[in-house]
């Protein structure tokens, strides 16, 4: 692994000795200006990876990571936070696949099996061209999902029976 080399100028020395010297700043940018200053190679030939590691406590691979982007994309880009990439939506399944998959799960499992297992409802759901292929843990969240919890305070399309009182009369 190219190991990239930190040279802070004057300037973006005492920006980042400001930074940390405040401490108004979220902790990752608080780390890795601590990094970055550890690392700069004008003072004193800069620390090493393992030194820093027992300095700070943080991985091996985040110090290479903050050195390459100081390196490529420069001193704020090595300190800011950088965004997580965009997710796809968390439920794969929805609305009419979903509901077809409900209805598959209540009816009699296949023939040989007494019930009926989120492979079987996966690769069924494959034989029913619903979708083009699905795993067994994106079967699972979507059933799950329509669960009800018996735990739970709601009480679902049952309402509650209405308790007689102890006393024999009803009360008004």
């Amino acid at each position: 692994m190219d190991k990239f080399r930190v040279t802070l100028d004057a300037e973006e020395r005492a920006a980042l000795e400001r930074l940390i010297s405040t401490g108004k700043a979220a902790s990752p940018k608080l780390t890795h200006a601590r990094v970055l200053l550890l690392a700069d190679s004008e003072q004193g030939g800069g620390h090493s990876d393992e030194e820093i590691v027992t300095a700070l406590g943080i991985s091996l691979k985040t110090i290479a990571r903050i050195r390459k982007r100081f390196v490529t994309e420069g001193i704020h880009a090595a300190i800011d936070h950088r965004p997580q990439p965009a997710r796809p939506d968390k439920i794969k399944i929805k609305g009419n696949v979903e509901q077809k998959l409900v209805e598959l799960a209540c009816t009699d499992p296949p023939r040989g099996r007494c019930h009926w297992t989120l492979k079987l409802l996966a690769d069924e759901m494959v034989v029913l061209g619903l979708v083009n292929s699905i795993s067994t843990e994106t079967v699972r969240q979507a059933l799950k999902k329509t669960i009800s919890n018996p735990g739970s305070s709601s009480h679902g399309a049952f309402l509650p029976k209405p308790t007689p009182n102890s006393s024999g009369g009803w009360r008004m």
